[in-house]
């Protein structure tokens, strides 16, 4: 037997309709669950079939009756026993319940069987909920004119989570809020649609660098979208194990001409990708390998260390340290690079070469979705202050206003 949905409601013609379409209906007609909507009307004891009254205590609206759907629910409980299944697990839809997430689909979907209880007009008796809610659920924080959208919405989240219903796992496991992210852009045929056309990396064929991507975009559009997601996801998820150095794998402070040169490549790549979008065009042009070479010539002077990556005697990754200051900037790895851990290798590289600060500070653009995730899961806390704020009134070069924020190490 598959899992068990009853849905208890003043509409069941409304609720069965939708779960007898699409996916849902498909998987119920193959037996794979079972789903079933009762009118709470049938339970009433007046000749009216009244199911609502005026609230106790004044008030406008009215209130669904205890009874009507207590005897509802006892139906649905013997019918659940007659099967042979345990209790059902008891969900009443009100506004006043937990707000609903991915979470509590995956908790509710290793129930035998759910029933879901719809609340209307201006509520449901109290005591019915005491009686028989194991919990209460609300799908957001806003009002419907009933339970029976919320029922609808936690049913589908639930019933698609359960084997067969989906013609594969990796339906749900690469969508939205499954690992805590936001689902990265998705594109189909035509290549190019009215001017706008699909990513190259997408159709290149290399998914190691297609993960890459998509992972990057989902970073990306949770933390612009969704902050709060974000900060939970880089909370749940931190870097324990840093990927194994690799033989061929060298990171070398920068002294010679050819390792400076090496350095100012990667950092004129690395800033260009930083600063595209935010600055013009023509403002990430001008971020030459000549001007970037005098600036890490300019900080080593001041007292910067620069060190290079290389595998296999490629350059492949870069970052800057400052014993004065117990400062890391310019960590940058190089577009063929990326995916592969370096980024992670060469930023706990860096904070150990500042072994004498516990707290050691870097800066990153508030924009720099990739970056800011990979700090936050190696252990680095916004600090609260603004390095500098970027606004297009103030800086013709600037497209979209952006800030360099401070972080510190807190291990």
């Amino acid at each position: 037997m598959g899992m068990r949905v009853d849905i208890v409601t003043l509409f069941p013609e409304m609720c069965q309709q939708v779960l007898d379409a699409s996916i849902i209906g498909r998987a119920a007609r193959r037996g794979c669950i079972e789903t079933h909507c009762h009118q709470i009307r049938d339970y009433t004891l007046n000749k009216q079939k009244q199911t609502d009254d005026y609230p106790y205590g004044g008030g406008c609206g009215m209130v669904l009756y205890a009874q009507p759907i207590a005897d509802c629910l006892r139906a649905v409980q013997k019918e659940v026993a007659e099967q042979g299944r345990p209790a059902p697990h008891i969900v009443f839809l009100t506004a006043g319940g937990q707000r609903y997430t991915e979470e509590h689909a995956r908790r509710l979907a290793q129930y035998d069987n759910l029933t879901l209880v719809c609340g209307h007009y201006e509520g449901i008796d109290e005591r019915v909920i005491e009686a028989f809610a194991d919990e209460e659920i609300s799908i957001g924080d806003y009002i419907l004119t009933g339970g029976e959208l919320a029922s609808l919405v936690v049913a589908d989240s639930v019933l698609r989570l359960k084997p067969g219903v989906l013609a594969e796992q990796k339906g749900y496991e690469e969508e939205s809020y499954w690992d805590g992210l936001l689902e990265y852009p998705q594109y189909t045929r035509p290549e190019v649609w009215e001017g706008r056309a699909v990513p190259d990396v997408l159709l290149g064929g290399d998914h190691q660098k297609i993960d890459a991507w998509r992972g990057e975009k989902s970073r990306e559009r949770t933390r612009l979208r969704r902050p709060e997601l974000y900060e939970q996801w880089c909370e749940s998820h931190p870097i324990t194990e840093l990927p194994k150095w690799k033989r061929g794998e060298n990171v070398r402070l920068v002294k010679t001409g050819e390792q400076f040169a090496a350095a100012a490549r990667l950092f004129a790549e690395g800033r260009r990708a930083v600063c595209a979008g935010n600055w013009t065009e023509e403002y990430c042009a001008g971020l030459t390998e000549e001007e970037l070479l005098a600036q890490l010539k300019a900080e080593k002077k001041g007292g910067w260390a620069c060190y290079l990556h290389t595998t296999k005697d490629v350059p492949d990754g870069m970052v800057s340290v400052d014993h004065r200051t117990g400062r890391i900037e310019h960590l940058f790895v190089s577009g063929n690079a990326r995916g592969k851990g370096i980024g992670r290798k060469m930023l706990d590289f860096a904070r150990k070469k500042l072994e004498e600060y516990e707290h050691p500070r870097l800066s990153v653009l508030d924009t720099n979705a990739r970056a800011i995730a990979l700090y936050r899961r190696m252990g680095w806390k916004f600090t609260g202050e603004k390095d500098m704020e970027f606004d297009p009134a103030e800086y013709p070069s600037v497209v979209k206003k952006c800030v360099l924020l401070w972080m510190q190490y807190e291990g």
